[in-house]
Order: C-alpha cells, then sequence, then structure tokens
C-alpha cells in the first residue's frame, strides 16, 4: 500500500514556504517605497537609488534569509542563497526582463558598476577557495562594500542631482513619519517572511532527502530572487532599462559584500568541494556572461534573453541529485 504523496505535514510546509514567499515579496515592496522616499528625503540622487538603495532593499530578503537560516539551521543555507541567487538574477530577472521588453544598455552603468559585480564574483570565489569564509574574509567583503558604496555617491551625486531630489520631495527634504513607519513595517514583514520561508522549505525539501546546500540554492534562492524578478520585470515594461539592469547588477554586488560580510562575521561559512567546483564556476561564468552580452551593441535583445533563461534552466537542472 503506498504512503500518501500529501500529508496534513507536507500541506503544512507547503503552506509555509508560499506564506513566506508572499511575506518576502510585500516585505519588498515596501522596503522599496518607503527606502526610496527616505533616499530622496536626505539627498541621494534618483539616478543613485536604482544600484543603490533599491538592490539593497531588494537585498533584504536575501540577508534575513541567510542570517536566519545560518543561524537556526546551517550555513550551507545561507551561501547557497546568495550563490543561487546571484545566478538567478543574472540567468532568470535579467533574462525575463528582456524577454519582456530588449534592454538597452548604459555604457556609465555598464562599466563603473558592472565591473564591481564582476570583482566582487571573483573576490568570493577566491576568499572561499580555502573551504571557509571567516571573520577576516567578512570584514574585508564589508571593507570592499564601503569603498563601493563611497565610489557610487562621488561619482553620480551632483549639484543637479540635489536640485531634481528637491523638486521631488518638497523643499524640506524631509521624509514623514509614515514613510518611516513603513520601512520599519517592511522589516518586520521580511523578517516573518523569512522565517516561514525556511521552515516550510526545510522541512518540505528533507522530507524528500534533499541537502540543505540543495535548498539553498534552488527554491530559498529563487523565493528570496522575487522581489528583483517583480522590480526588474515591471521597470523593463515601463521602458526604464537602466533600473532594471541596476537592479540586477546591484542587488549582486550587495549579496556577496553586504550579506555574506554580514554572515561571515556572524558565523564561520564552510565553502563546500561541489560549490567550489560547481556553483563557483556557473557563478562567474553567468557573470561574464552577463557582462559580454551587455557590452555587445550595448544592448541585451530577447534571443539573449532566451539563452540567458535557458542557461539558469540548465543550471537548476545539473543541481538535482
Amino acid at each position: 500500500m503506498y504512503a500518501p504523496l500529501f500529508t496534513l505535514g507536507t500541506i503544512a510546509d507547503v503552506s509555509l514556504l508560499l506564506g513566506g514567499i508572499v511575506l518576502l515579496y510585500v516585505g519588498a515592496e515596501l522596503l522599496v517605497d518607503s527606502a526610496s522616499s527616505l533616499a530622496l528625503g536626505v539627498g541621494i540622487a534618483p539616478v543613485t537609488i536604482g544600484v543603490t538603495i533599491i538592490a539593497f532593499a531588494t537585498t533584504a530578503p536575501e540577508l534575513f534569509v541567510s542570517l536566519i537560516g545560518a543561524v537556526s539551521v546551517s550555513g550551507d543555507i545561507g551561501l547557497g542563497n546568495i550563490v543561487g541567487s546571484n545566478i538567478a538574477n543574472i540567468g532568470l530577472v535579467l533574462g525575463a526582463s528582456a524577454l519582456v521588453q530588449p534592454l538597452a544598455v548604459n555604457r556609465d552603468l555598464l562599466w563603473r558598476h558592472g565591473s564591481f559585480m564582476l570583482a566582487a564574483v571573483v573576490l568570493l570565489v577566491v576568499l572561499g577557495s580555502d573551504g571557509t569564509l571567516a571573520t577576516a574574509d567578512g570584514v574585508l567583503l564589508l571593507v570592499v562594500l564601503g569603498v563601493f558604496t563611497v565610489y557610487i555617491l562621488r561619482h553620480t551625486r551632483r549639484a543637479g542631482d540635489a536640485a531634481a531630489v528637491r523638486d521631488e520631495v518638497g523643499d524640506d527634504g524631509t521624509a514623514d513619519a509614515r514613510t518611516v513607519g513603513t520601512f520599519v513595517l517592511a522589516v518586520a514583514v521580511l523578517l516573518a517572511g523569512s522565517r516561514l520561508l525556511i521552515m516550510g522549505s526545510i522541512e518540505l525539501l528533507r522530507g524528500f532527502g534533499f541537502s540543505d546546500l540543495f535548498i539553498g540554492l534552488t527554491v530559498v534562492a529563487f523565493g528570496t530572487s522575487l522581489p528583483e524578478l517583480a522590480t526588474s520585470m515591471v521597470s523593463s515594461a515601463r521602458d526604464e532599462a537602466d533600473l532594471s539592469i541596476s537592479n540586477v547588477i546591484g542587488s549582486n554586488i550587495y549579496n556577496i559584500l553586504a550579506v555574506i560580510g554580514v554572515l561571515a562575521l556572524v558565523v564561520p561559512v564552510n565553502v563546500p568541494v561541489t560549490t567550489r567546483t560547481f556553483e563557483f564556476p556557473f557563478l562567474v561564468a553567468f557573470t561574464v556572461a552577463a557582462m559580454a552580452l551587455m557590452a555587445h551593441h550595448h544592448r541585451i535583445s530577447r534571443f539573449n534573453g532566451l539563452l540567458l533563461v535557458g542557461g539558469y534552466g540548465v543550471f537548476v537542472f545539473f543541481l538535482f541529485p
């Protein structure tokens, strides 16, 4: 007699997983809106928001999921989440955005910000080559994050931008209490969503015999990439290619420098041999491919988008044991 495929426990796990994804999406949307308003209120130029504030806001799910997963379950969840999320951002998010509408690539965005994305990936691979991301590695990643942030602010904030900011937020240039309250609420929703996503995915997939690293690389990574996917696809549909591309580039930078940097400070992160020989090469290949496609005629066509999405499908296929 066959055991039932869907038990009450399985249904509960699926409900937790889906509920976590929904809360992550809602929390990220609230965080994007409130963080953007706060940034404008303190004088950050609109052109900077895509690759900094919005990118960091959409990275928040990865940060919360990785930290909670590392502390309560396993460091493999956090590392797998980040590597899988970065690959998903390029293959799925950037690819799907190009399928919605071909993306024109800004030269400054490509070479100024894209080079940091590539450098962050190379730095992660080098630091993880010894099998561990320790406290010193986390400090180095966070220092590079600080350099990146200062570099971006210094090169994008102009006198004309300041005037544009004042026009957008008003003469006082301050954020109201409602915006601050929304920001706090968004963080709370993200925390709740992160916990539900981890509880549901861990119990569900562990029941089917999957490893923590596989869970982080697939289901958790996809769930935490939903904010980037939604933001970039909507931006593409609205003919805002710069926002679509900068969101992906910025998110990938913050995923490595901020999330793994903080994660390594909290708990030493083990880098399995399979990650060093399989997932890291895929991450480097996707990053280089994205840079090459963006540099070619400074345009990502629908065909290029199809290649990226197809490549992501191949990556997921090879992950299955």
